[in-house]
């Protein structure tokens, strides 16, 4: 009886964020080796449909930079990375093209046998995401830099009540396909979209300022606090491309960003419909 009643508590606790965010768009951008992990992603997607379900209109943006490295180093291809950014020419393009519909093939059946409706979206069609070639001091080939969404594709899927699974790729006016960051693509879709919250799923609790110190971490941030600790270098490397995009898509008009541990289990719900959340949400 005792569980029953701890049981009843919880969702009792989550009824007002289930009230608040009905019929709301939550952007959520899942990548890295957590994707490649199956009862990692297994926790994930059961998530995202649970979110479905309560009526929120989850889209999922995915990555697959460890998936697409592997396979660069089996076909004996070069990785190059300049300032973060995969140097890509129309080799390294159509292979990375490749793994992304794999994944997202994986996703998109994984989350139909949980119930949900999903639809798979290849960021180049239907000018979903429409980019330029980025510019930057070294040519990195076809890496492209977004210059707007289709939003009006993305409203037609959610309003069936479907869960939008894009990979990163986009198309410019000179009708290449570029390969597109996916933090970039997943903020940019969050603030066209104007959704309420914008999730990154990592491999770590969120923002600490010593890793080693659980008493460290950071709950909430500010923008202007996040400009700070990059400045002391608290936050450096990998993770500043993240915070980046929690602060594009803040400026955007994103009410809130959060960074959190994919690895936790039903961390998505904890962060979004418990009071305490477990990870790091960034704020204006």
């Amino acid at each position: 009886m005792e569980e029953a009643i701890r049981k009843a508590d919880v969702l009792i606790e989550a009824l007002p964020y289930i009230k608040r965010f009905n019929k709301k768009v939550i952007v959520i951008k899942y990548g890295g080796s957590i994707l490649g992990d199956e009862n990692i992603r297994a926790g994930v997607l059961e998530d995202i449909v649970f979110l479905n379900f309560m009526g929120l209109r989850p889209i999922l943006v995915h990555g697959g930079g460890p998936n697409i490295s592997e396979r660069m180093r089996s076909s004996g291809i070069k990785t190059e990375f300049v300032e973060g950014m995969r140097v890509t020419d129309e080799e390294t393009l159509k292979l990375v093209e490749e793994e992304l519909q794999v994944l997202n093939g994986l996703i998109v059946k994984e989350l139909d046998e949980l119930g949900a409706k999903a639809v798979g979206l290849n960021g180049k069609d239907g000018d979903l995401i429409q980019v330029e070639k980025k510019k930057t001091k070294v040519d990195i080939g076809l890496v492209g830099h977004i210059k707007g969404i289709n939003t009006e594709l993305l409203e037609s899927e959610l309003k069936r009540d479907k869960i939008a699974v894009i990979l990163p790729m986009g198309r410019g006016k000179d009708k290449k396909s570029y390969n597109v960051n996916a933090d970039e693509v997943a903020a940019s879709i969050a603030a066209n979209m104007q959704a309420e919250k914008f999730v990154l799923l990592t491999n770590v609790k969120g923002i600490m300022r010593n890793a080693d110190d659980a008493n460290s971490f950071f709950s909430t941030l500010t923008v202007d606090e996040i400009k700070g600790l990059i400045e002391d270098k608290v936050i450096q490397e990998g993770m500043i491309p993240k915070v980046m995009a929690c602060v594009d898509a803040l400026n955007g008009g994103v009410k809130k960003t959060h960074i959190i541990d994919a690895r936790t289990p039903h961390g998505l719900l904890l962060e979004i419909f418990t009071d305490q959340g477990i990870g790091t949400e960034i704020i204006k």
